[in-house]
Protein backbone atom coordinates (compact mmCIF):
# COMPACT_ATOMS: atom_id res chain seq x y z
CA UNK A 1 0.00 0.00 0.00
CA UNK A 2 1.25 3.33 -0.76
CA UNK A 3 2.68 5.87 1.79
CA UNK A 4 1.16 9.51 2.19
CA UNK A 5 3.47 11.66 1.16
CA UNK A 6 4.42 13.43 4.46
CA UNK A 7 4.86 17.42 4.77
CA UNK A 8 2.63 17.97 1.46
CA UNK A 9 0.41 20.52 0.78
CA UNK A 10 -2.87 20.06 -0.78
CA UNK A 11 -3.43 23.28 -2.91
CA UNK A 12 -5.58 23.29 -5.69
CA UNK A 13 -5.52 25.18 -8.92
CA UNK A 14 -3.65 25.14 -12.51
CA UNK A 15 -0.44 26.00 -13.54
CA UNK A 16 0.62 26.79 -17.21
CA UNK A 17 4.49 25.47 -17.51
CA UNK A 18 6.75 26.49 -20.84
CA UNK A 19 8.12 23.09 -20.45
CA UNK A 20 11.83 22.99 -21.60
CA UNK A 21 13.31 20.45 -24.18
CA UNK A 22 14.65 17.31 -22.92
CA UNK A 23 12.27 16.74 -20.28
CA UNK A 24 9.19 14.38 -20.55
CA UNK A 25 5.65 15.46 -19.64
CA UNK A 26 6.12 13.25 -16.73
CA UNK A 27 9.24 14.49 -15.41
CA UNK A 28 8.54 18.18 -16.05
CA UNK A 29 5.40 17.71 -13.96
CA UNK A 30 7.68 15.85 -10.93
CA UNK A 31 9.63 18.53 -10.71
CA UNK A 32 6.72 21.26 -10.51
CA UNK A 33 5.46 18.91 -7.87
CA UNK A 34 8.38 19.04 -5.74
CA UNK A 35 8.85 22.44 -5.87
CA UNK A 36 5.24 22.74 -4.97
CA UNK A 37 5.70 19.91 -2.65
CA UNK A 38 1.69 19.38 -3.58
CA UNK A 39 -0.30 16.27 -2.37
CA UNK A 40 -1.81 15.73 -5.51
CA UNK A 41 -0.77 16.63 -9.38
CA UNK A 42 -1.10 15.74 -12.81
CA UNK A 43 -0.42 16.71 -16.50
CA UNK A 44 -2.53 17.26 -19.57
CA UNK A 45 -1.49 15.42 -22.09
CA UNK A 46 1.90 14.59 -22.82
CA UNK A 47 4.81 16.64 -25.17
CA UNK A 48 7.43 14.69 -26.48
CA UNK A 49 10.77 15.14 -24.59
CA UNK A 50 11.89 16.98 -28.13
CA UNK A 51 8.59 19.28 -28.07
CA UNK A 52 8.56 22.60 -25.47
CA UNK A 53 5.71 24.96 -24.57
CA UNK A 54 2.22 24.90 -22.70
CA UNK A 55 1.79 22.18 -20.52
CA UNK A 56 -0.91 22.42 -18.12
CA UNK A 57 -0.17 21.09 -14.51
CA UNK A 58 -3.31 20.58 -12.35
CA UNK A 59 -3.04 20.15 -8.82
CA UNK A 60 -5.42 18.82 -6.21
CA UNK A 61 -8.79 19.29 -6.98
CA UNK A 62 -7.72 20.51 -10.32
CA UNK A 63 -7.02 16.80 -11.26
CA UNK A 64 -10.65 16.20 -11.92
CA UNK A 65 -10.61 18.68 -14.58
CA UNK A 66 -7.62 17.24 -16.96
CA UNK A 67 -9.64 15.20 -18.43
CA UNK A 68 -11.33 18.47 -19.69
CA UNK A 69 -7.98 20.18 -21.23
CA UNK A 70 -7.04 16.54 -22.21
CA UNK A 71 -9.99 16.71 -24.90
CA UNK A 72 -9.61 20.39 -25.77
CA UNK A 73 -8.11 21.68 -28.95
CA UNK A 74 -4.57 22.39 -29.40
CA UNK A 75 -2.16 25.08 -31.11
CA UNK A 76 1.46 23.88 -32.16
CA UNK A 77 4.17 25.70 -34.33
CA UNK A 78 6.47 23.36 -35.88
CA UNK A 79 9.26 23.03 -38.16
CA UNK A 80 9.51 20.39 -40.36
CA UNK A 81 12.72 19.29 -42.21
CA UNK A 82 12.24 18.41 -45.98
CA UNK A 83 14.50 14.90 -47.58
CA UNK A 84 15.10 13.65 -44.71
CA UNK A 85 12.92 10.34 -43.16
CA UNK A 86 13.66 9.39 -39.64
CA UNK A 87 12.60 6.53 -37.20
CA UNK A 88 10.80 8.77 -34.69
CA UNK A 89 9.24 11.15 -37.57
CA UNK A 90 11.19 13.94 -35.64
CA UNK A 91 15.00 15.52 -35.21
CA UNK A 92 15.79 12.79 -32.51
CA UNK A 93 15.58 9.35 -34.28
CA UNK A 94 17.81 7.57 -37.10
CA UNK A 95 18.30 8.65 -40.68
CA UNK A 96 16.02 6.34 -42.40
CA UNK A 97 16.01 7.94 -45.68
CA UNK A 98 17.48 11.04 -47.95
CA UNK A 99 15.97 12.38 -51.21
CA UNK A 100 16.54 16.14 -52.63
CA UNK A 101 13.91 18.42 -52.30
CA UNK A 102 12.65 19.88 -55.50
CA UNK A 103 8.92 21.34 -54.02
CA UNK A 104 7.60 24.65 -55.64
CA UNK A 105 5.36 26.85 -53.08
CA UNK A 106 2.23 25.62 -55.32
CA UNK A 107 2.99 21.79 -54.82
CA UNK A 108 3.43 22.63 -51.07
CA UNK A 109 0.71 24.52 -50.55
CA UNK A 110 -1.60 22.31 -52.50
CA UNK A 111 -0.32 18.99 -50.16
CA UNK A 112 -1.01 20.67 -46.67
CA UNK A 113 -4.67 21.76 -47.82
CA UNK A 114 -4.68 17.69 -48.21
CA UNK A 115 -4.73 17.41 -44.62
CA UNK A 116 -7.07 19.97 -43.57
CA UNK A 117 -10.35 18.95 -42.28
CA UNK A 118 -11.17 15.03 -40.68
CA UNK A 119 -8.17 12.37 -41.44
CA UNK A 120 -7.08 9.54 -40.15
CA UNK A 121 -3.53 9.21 -39.05
CA UNK A 122 -1.78 5.64 -38.14
CA UNK A 123 0.13 6.69 -34.99
CA UNK A 124 3.50 6.26 -34.94
CA UNK A 125 5.81 3.49 -33.58
CA UNK A 126 7.65 5.79 -31.07
CA UNK A 127 4.90 6.59 -29.33
CA UNK A 128 2.80 6.13 -25.95
CA UNK A 129 0.14 4.10 -27.83
CA UNK A 130 -0.76 0.43 -26.12
CA UNK A 131 -1.17 -2.41 -27.78
CA UNK A 132 -2.39 -5.43 -25.57
CA UNK A 133 -1.03 -3.50 -22.60
CA UNK A 134 2.26 -2.78 -24.26
CA UNK A 135 3.61 1.10 -25.23
CA UNK A 136 4.97 0.74 -28.78
CA UNK A 137 7.57 2.84 -28.33
CA UNK A 138 9.22 -0.24 -26.46
CA UNK A 139 8.62 -2.93 -29.00
CA UNK A 140 9.60 -0.20 -31.45
CA UNK A 141 13.25 0.02 -29.73
CA UNK A 142 13.41 -3.88 -30.33
CA UNK A 143 12.91 -3.13 -33.54
CA UNK A 144 9.56 -4.37 -33.40
CA UNK A 145 6.81 -3.38 -35.61
CA UNK A 146 3.22 -4.27 -35.34
CA UNK A 147 -0.03 -3.33 -37.39
CA UNK A 148 -1.72 -0.04 -35.85
CA UNK A 149 -5.36 1.20 -36.52
CA UNK A 150 -5.81 4.19 -37.84
CA UNK A 151 -7.12 7.17 -35.72
CA UNK A 152 -9.54 10.22 -36.59
CA UNK A 153 -8.59 14.05 -35.85
CA UNK A 154 -9.41 16.88 -37.64
CA UNK A 155 -6.84 19.64 -38.48
CA UNK A 156 -9.06 22.71 -38.02
CA UNK A 157 -6.21 24.90 -40.11
CA UNK A 158 -2.95 24.74 -41.07
CA UNK A 159 -0.92 28.59 -41.71
CA UNK A 160 0.84 29.52 -44.87
CA UNK A 161 4.23 27.61 -44.60
CA UNK A 162 7.36 29.83 -43.70
CA UNK A 163 10.21 28.95 -45.42
CA UNK A 164 13.22 28.99 -43.31
CA UNK A 165 15.57 27.28 -46.01
CA UNK A 166 15.65 25.49 -49.07
CA UNK A 167 14.73 22.28 -47.25
CA UNK A 168 13.07 23.73 -44.11
CA UNK A 169 9.48 24.95 -43.66
CA UNK A 170 7.73 26.47 -40.39
CA UNK A 171 3.78 26.09 -40.37
CA UNK A 172 0.94 26.79 -37.24
CA UNK A 173 -1.35 24.25 -36.88
CA UNK A 174 -4.84 24.13 -35.02
CA UNK A 175 -5.94 20.64 -34.23
CA UNK A 176 -8.07 18.39 -31.94
CA UNK A 177 -6.67 16.11 -29.58
CA UNK A 178 -4.56 12.84 -30.54
CA UNK A 179 -2.99 14.53 -33.37
CA UNK A 180 0.49 13.21 -33.87
CA UNK A 181 2.23 16.84 -35.46
CA UNK A 182 5.22 14.05 -35.87
CA UNK A 183 2.74 11.94 -38.14
CA UNK A 184 1.61 14.92 -39.67
CA UNK A 185 5.07 15.98 -41.23
CA UNK A 186 6.06 12.35 -42.03
CA UNK A 187 2.70 11.96 -43.86
CA UNK A 188 3.46 15.50 -45.88
CA UNK A 189 6.89 14.43 -46.84
CA UNK A 190 5.51 10.90 -48.51
CA UNK A 191 2.52 13.25 -50.64
CA UNK A 192 5.90 15.46 -51.57
CA UNK A 193 7.82 12.74 -52.46
CA UNK A 194 11.13 13.64 -50.21
CA UNK A 195 10.25 12.66 -47.21
CA UNK A 196 10.38 15.09 -43.86
CA UNK A 197 10.58 14.93 -40.18
CA UNK A 198 9.55 17.20 -37.18
CA UNK A 199 12.67 19.24 -36.68
CA UNK A 200 11.32 21.78 -33.90
CA UNK A 201 7.72 21.26 -32.21
CA UNK A 202 6.27 23.94 -29.61
CA UNK A 203 2.36 24.07 -28.09
CA UNK A 204 1.09 27.27 -28.02
CA UNK A 205 -2.69 26.41 -27.17
CA UNK A 206 -4.03 24.41 -25.19
CA UNK A 207 -8.02 25.25 -25.68
CA UNK A 208 -7.79 29.08 -24.72
CA UNK A 209 -5.06 28.71 -22.99
CA UNK A 210 -2.02 30.99 -24.60
CA UNK A 211 1.32 30.22 -24.25
CA UNK A 212 2.25 33.67 -23.60
CA UNK A 213 0.95 33.27 -19.80
CA UNK A 214 2.89 30.87 -19.11
CA UNK A 215 5.67 30.19 -16.93
CA UNK A 216 9.34 28.55 -17.31
CA UNK A 217 10.79 26.21 -15.10
CA UNK A 218 13.66 28.77 -14.47
CA UNK A 219 11.14 31.63 -13.72
CA UNK A 220 9.12 28.99 -10.76
CA UNK A 221 12.59 28.32 -9.18
CA UNK A 222 12.85 31.93 -8.73
CA UNK A 223 9.12 32.41 -7.75
CA UNK A 224 8.76 32.96 -3.51
CA UNK A 225 5.00 33.16 -3.79
CA UNK A 226 4.32 29.89 -6.56
CA UNK A 227 0.62 29.30 -5.32
CA UNK A 228 0.41 33.02 -7.07
CA UNK A 229 1.14 31.56 -10.36
CA UNK A 230 -1.89 29.25 -9.74
CA UNK A 231 -4.60 29.49 -11.67
CA UNK A 232 -8.17 28.93 -10.69
CA UNK A 233 -9.47 26.21 -12.04
CA UNK A 234 -12.61 27.40 -13.94
CA UNK A 235 -10.44 29.64 -15.97
CA UNK A 236 -9.06 26.70 -17.62
CA UNK A 237 -12.38 25.43 -19.07
CA UNK A 238 -13.97 28.56 -20.42
CA UNK A 239 -13.88 26.92 -23.72
CA UNK A 240 -16.91 24.93 -21.96
CA UNK A 241 -20.10 27.01 -21.66
CA UNK A 242 -21.10 28.16 -17.94
CA UNK A 243 -24.51 27.70 -15.75
CA UNK A 244 -24.88 29.53 -12.82
CA UNK A 245 -27.51 28.14 -10.35
CA UNK A 246 -29.95 29.07 -7.58
CA UNK A 247 -28.93 28.29 -3.98
CA UNK A 248 -31.64 25.61 -3.86
CA UNK A 249 -30.32 24.07 -7.41
CA UNK A 250 -27.27 24.48 -5.95
CA UNK A 251 -28.20 22.23 -2.39
CA UNK A 252 -30.03 20.02 -4.63
CA UNK A 253 -27.10 19.47 -7.23
CA UNK A 254 -24.14 19.26 -4.45
CA UNK A 255 -26.48 16.25 -3.14
CA UNK A 256 -25.72 14.25 -6.39
CA UNK A 257 -29.31 15.00 -8.29
CA UNK A 258 -29.83 16.28 -11.78
CA UNK A 259 -31.78 19.97 -11.55
CA UNK A 260 -33.74 22.18 -13.49
CA UNK A 261 -32.81 25.69 -13.77
CA UNK A 262 -32.61 28.17 -16.55
CA UNK A 263 -30.01 28.07 -19.25
CA UNK A 264 -29.84 28.09 -23.41
CA UNK A 265 -26.86 25.32 -23.70
CA UNK A 266 -27.47 22.13 -25.82
CA UNK A 267 -26.74 18.54 -24.35
CA UNK A 268 -23.13 18.04 -23.12
CA UNK A 269 -20.48 19.18 -20.84
CA UNK A 270 -20.80 22.75 -18.97
CA UNK A 271 -19.28 24.77 -16.21
CA UNK A 272 -21.37 24.93 -13.13
CA UNK A 273 -20.83 28.12 -10.52
CA UNK A 274 -23.48 28.81 -7.76
CA UNK A 275 -25.05 31.95 -7.38
CA UNK A 276 -22.03 33.49 -5.59
CA UNK A 277 -20.10 32.74 -8.93
CA UNK A 278 -17.77 30.01 -7.06
CA UNK A 279 -16.70 26.82 -9.48
CA UNK A 280 -18.32 24.04 -8.40
CA UNK A 281 -17.37 22.03 -11.17
CA UNK A 282 -18.62 20.38 -14.88
CA UNK A 283 -22.08 18.76 -15.22
CA UNK A 284 -23.86 17.86 -18.00
CA UNK A 285 -27.16 18.79 -19.70
CA UNK A 286 -29.01 16.05 -20.21
CA UNK A 287 -31.49 15.69 -23.11
CA UNK A 288 -34.16 16.76 -21.17
CA UNK A 289 -32.26 20.49 -20.30
CA UNK A 290 -31.79 19.06 -16.56
CA UNK A 291 -28.29 19.81 -15.53
CA UNK A 292 -26.68 16.59 -13.49
CA UNK A 293 -22.89 16.68 -11.19
CA UNK A 294 -20.36 14.74 -13.38
CA UNK A 295 -16.79 16.08 -11.65
CA UNK A 296 -17.35 18.18 -8.80
CA UNK A 297 -14.57 19.91 -7.18
CA UNK A 298 -14.96 20.49 -3.04
CA UNK A 299 -12.48 23.52 -2.22
CA UNK A 300 -11.93 25.29 1.15
CA UNK A 301 -10.26 28.53 2.20
CA UNK A 302 -7.34 27.70 1.54
CA UNK A 303 -7.06 26.89 -1.99
CA UNK A 304 -7.40 29.02 -5.58
CA UNK A 305 -10.89 29.80 -5.86
CA UNK A 306 -10.91 33.22 -7.82
CA UNK A 307 -13.20 34.23 -10.11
Amino acid sequence: MARKRRNCIPINGILLLDKPKGLTSNKALQAVKNLYRACKAGHTGSLDPLATGLLPLCFGEGTKMSQFLLDANKHYQVQIKLGLETTTFDAEGEIVATKPVKISERELAKALRGFLGDIEQIPPMYSAVKIDGQPLYKLARKGIEVERAPRPVTIHDISEPKWLAEDEIELEIRCTKGTYVRTLAHDLGQRLGCGAHVQELRRLGVGDLNLQDAITMTELEQTEDKQSLLMPLNEGLSHYPGITLTSLATHYLLQGQPVTVRHDCQPGWVRLNDQDERFLGMGLVLDDGRVAPKRMVYLDQKTCQKT
